[in-house]
């Protein structure tokens, strides 16, 4: 079964933003998952699991082998990432606003409330308890914000809502267990220790940096001398029983010391304070990062703003805008070339070198929902709609977006390839369809109806020469042609706003469907007549026609999935999907899950690349494969296990419910980030007028890949890509019992090079066949693949389509596939329709390489033409030289004689 293999359309929603140890790669919080950019190879991948609630921050363990996510209730996962695996899971009871784990990787300090926890970190052995309590802190009277630790892991220091900074002894040092540190006027962001030095830099939300220097050395600070606590720990360790959650040892840190406390003490003293906003240009700081080597502090702002400053001399390097919404999180790696930039209102992820002053990464989701999406022909690209106008296309091997087009002025409804791949087209609610050139990356074409209408669904011919729309609000198709651009035909007929269109890929015949409860079949060469009209029971939501284009399929609003023979209009197979759909209770529903279902259905469909089943998605977390000739449900694919989102849970929760009411109807998130304000009478802070809400769960378009490896589905989440090329699965193929490793090898050593591939093919251990085929010399290749039978060519194509991706020996698969095709491409196209998945799936892996390749070919041509050139015109250079030598040769030759 396919698996969850990548996350795209998102790239950052919130949390803190964190480069791995080589500085090559970034980690960045999606919602309840966790991407890895990297940097150096540009690609993206989405670690394959997910925590319960939205993912709030990231402690990544200075090895880099170790991360811990936490989500917004305080529920924690120890990752793995190395073998991309949940470790260990733990529970902090309240939300956590950091996490940060000690240079010498021993230590990791969780602040929540107003308290700091120190824990012991996990180590490389395997443990039963992976999150071991060593210190409570207690200091701060307000909620903690902000970690940041010395260089040694002896001190670490902790920023606070109270507008106070606490530096905490990692041990109980003699000389410092705790220093309080005042000089702000409003929350404290970040915190810094200068290199190797207890000397520190607290900036607060006002953009205000205050410099304080200690009068002690971090070689300084002296061990507490040893007690006898024997009989002390006893008693604590057996209260400790009694207690819900052990607290460790406890130290309480006290704001105001008397002269008898701090003698002998270590003593901070403020030797600066610069204020970031010039002439009351009122700005609030957001988020900042310091890299300690070369001093650099990065600041970001609200107004999307960031600065660079050296410390201590706070001298600006430069400043620059890179978006319109706050910078949530800031992050730098460790050469401290390159800073990581998130902006969760846009959902923006930026990585900038400072130094060239240009992008390394700049990536952004969509601002909205996405609505739909379609594949390219050989299911290399994949094209999304969303309704922030935008069209993005995304590369599925690198999951990277690497061309936005932003034309349209309203939501887009529908987007989809020409045959061709190299043209996206999309329709709109502004009345628009727009055509997209993927080689120039410009609008070359945009077609309009005479009477302004809102476009709700798009088709493209086999060909690619005709474009249709369906209208909500006028009822009527409309025919371009691609080459003119010109409205070739009005298709007048429907009596309610078309739902669906869908172009049969092998006739030329329209079928459209529409909220008047029929499907009209409308024919091309018979100058746009209506050939047939299926009456439905329902308003028909959404057409598709399998591949072949034998079989439509139809998804009403009763729920029901029916198939129909559209050249005798006959039906021929019915799914009751209602059931399946499992709709959840959203938190201000009057009623039952099970009530609501009744009036769902399904939204969007579309066949397997191979006709046999179909996919279908709604307005729930569930996304469904039917088989078509048996009619039953052969998988159900929960996308989401966020319960961030609404409609996630099939019951309501009875301690979220009042007398009054639902709790959810109690709107706690005003004012942005930290709440609207009020702390006294008159004084006001925050946008008043801001609301939370929580956005609903909802599949708005699923679509199979044309390699038949992979399918993707566009959701609140983003858009998910689940394929069959991820995990290990042993599934034999024909096996008896002579077929083992053992026995293959043995062949392969006799040099039978035919019979070994076919026992590797029905032992189907990828490694195994790689190893077989590799084994082959290339002057046997045109005998092997002459000897091979038919059902095995089928399969041997379809693993060297998978080869292309991975394998480095370019070549010799190219050999292989060449053979093949040429030796066996007549009995191929007979069966041509079965095959299209894998010689599309072939086709894609080729033409990757050929795009990487050509470059290089192109770049070293032109390097070798100006090497020529350059070699040329110095060998000119010279022999204009020597003749100009031999001259005055001859010249004083001649005066000689004379």
């Amino acid at each position: 079964a396919p698996q969850f293999s990548g996350l795209l359309g998102t790239v950052y929603r919130r949390g803190n933003l964190s480069f791995t140890r080589d500085g090559n790669s970034l980690l960045s919080p999606v919602g309840n998952r966790v991407s890895l950019f990297d940097l150096k190879n540009n690609k993206c991948e989405t670690l394959p699991l997910a925590t319960r609630l939205n993912i709030v921050c990231v402690g990544l363990s200075p090895d880099g082998s170790l991360a811990i996510l936490i989500d917004e209730e305080g529920a924690a996962l120890l990752v793995s990432l190395i073998g991309k695996c949940v470790i260990h899971q733990f529970y902090f009871h309240k939300p956590v606003h950091s996490v940060s784990f000690s240079p010498d990787g021993k230590k990791f300090v969780v602040t929540k409330d107003n308290l700091a926890y120190l824990y012991h970190a996990p180590g490389k052995k395997r443990e039963f308890n992976a999150f071991v309590l060593d210190k409570t802190y207690y200091g701060p009277y307000d909620e903690t914000t902000c970690i940041d630790w010395t260089d040694d892991s002896k001190c670490f220091a902790v920023g606070s809502k109270d507008m106070s900074t606490w530096v905490f002894g990692a041990e109980r040092w003699a000389n410092l267990i705790y220093y309080s540190l005042g000089g702000h006027k409003d929350i404290i962001v970040a915190c810094f220790f200068e290199e190797n030095s207890l000397d520190l830099y607290t900036l607060s939300q006002d953009a205000a940096l205050c410099v304080w220097q200690c009068d002690t050395e971090l070689d300084g600070l002296k061990p507490m001398p040893p007690k006898d606590t024997a009989k002390e720990e006893n008693a604590g360790e057996n209260d400790e029983e009694l207690l819900e959650e052990p607290k460790g040892e406890e130290i309480h840190g006290k704001a105001h010391l008397n002269e008898q406390e701090t003698r002998e003490k270590v003593k901070y003293s403020r030797v600066a304070k610069y204020f970031f906003n010039k002439e009351g240009d009122f700005n609030n700081l957001t988020s900042a990062a310091y890299h300690k080597k070369t001093h650099l502090l990065v600041t970001g702002f609200a107004s999307g703003v960031f600065h660079l400053h050296e410390l201590p001399e706070f001298n600006l390097i430069h400043s620059l805008s890179i978006s319109d919404q706050r910078i949530a999180s800031i992050s730098i790696n460790c050469t401290g070339d390159w800073i990581a930039f998130g902006c969760s209102g846009l959902g923006q992820l930026l990585v900038w070198e400072w130094q060239s002053e240009s992008y390394v990464l700049k990536q952004q989701g969509h601002f909205n929902s996405m609505v739909s999406l379609a594949y390219s022909p050989d299911g290399q690209y994949i094209a999304t709609g969303g309704e922030d106008g935008k069209v993005k296309v995304w590369n599925t091997s690198s999951s990277f977006c690497f061309v936005t087009f932003t034309e349209h002025t309203s939501g887009v409804t529908a987007v989809t390839f020409t045959s061709t791949g190299y043209v996206v087209l999309s329709a709109s609610l502004d009345g628009t369809v727009r055509a997209f050139d993927l080689h120039r990356y410009r609008n070359f074409r945009t077609f309009t109806s005479p009477r302004p209408s809102q476009f709700s669904c798009l088709a493209v011919d086999s060909s690619g020469e005709i474009v249709s729309a369906g209208s909500q609000d006028s009822f009527e198709i409309f025919i371009w042609s691609m080459q003119s651009g010109r409205l070739l035909d009005v298709l007048a007929g429907h009596e309610g706003p078309i739902s669906s269109l869908s172009f049969n890929p092998m006739k030329c015949l329209l079928a459209s469907a529409s909220w008047d409860k029929t499907v009209k079949l409308w024919d091309m060469l018979d100058s746009w007549r209506t050939k047939e009209t299926l009456i439905m029971n329902s308003d028909v939501l959404v057409v598709a026609f399998r591949p072949d284009g034998k079989e439509l399929a139809v998804a009403a609003l009763n729920g029901q999935i029916t198939f129909w023979d559209h050249e005798n209009a006959v039906q021929i197979g019915s799914i009751e999907g209602r059931h399946d759909l499992q709709m959840g209770r959203k938190e201000l529903d009057k009623i039952t899950a099970k009530q609501a279902a009744k009036g769902k259905s399904f939204t969007t469909l579309c066949y397997s690349a191979d006709g046999q089943s179909i996919l279908a998605g709604g307005l729930s977390k569930f996304v469904c494969i039917y088989n078509v000739k048996e009619q039953i449900l052969m998988k159900k694919f929960e996308i989401s296990c966020n319960h961030s989102l609404d409609a996630m849970e099939e019951y309501l929760d009875r301690r979220k419910m009042t007398e009054f009411g639902s709790m959810a109807l109690i709107d706690e998130g005003g004012g942005g980030e930290d709440g609207v304000a009020i702390p006294l009478p008159g004084v006001k802070r925050g946008d008043m007028s801001y609301r939370h809400f929580k956005p609903e769960i909802r599949v708005t378009c699923v679509r199979f890949s044309p390699t038949g490896r992979s399918w993707a589905a566009t959701t609140t989440e983003g858009l998910l890509i689940y394929s069959l090329d991820s995990g290990l699965i042993f599934d034999p193929f024909e096996l008896d019992i002579d077929v083992t490793p053992s026995n293959i090898h043995k062949t392969l050593r006799q040099k039978e090079y035919t019979m070994a591939i076919i026992m590797a093919f029905k032992l189907n251990e990828k490694k195994l066949i790689q190893e077989v085929i590799e084994a082959v010399p290339s002057s046997e290749v045109d005998v092997v693949c002459s000897s091979l039978p038919d059902l095995y060519v089928e399969k041997l194509l379809e693993f060297l389509a998978s080869a292309f991706e991975i394998s480095c020996h370019l070549e010799f698969y190219l050999i292989w596939a060449h053979k093949l095709l040429m030796l066996h491409g007549q009995k191929l196209k007979t069966r041509s329709v079965k095959l299209l998945p894998v010689i599309q799936f072939l086709q894609k892996s080729i033409q990757r390489h050929f795009e990487d390749v050509s470059k290089l070919c192109e770049w070293n041509i032109y390097n070798i033409k100006y090497a020529l050139a350059i070699s040329q015109q110095r060998g000119m250079k010279r022999l204009a030289e020597e003749t100009s030598v031999d001259e005055e040769e001859l010249d004083s030759d001649s005066d000689y004689l004379m």
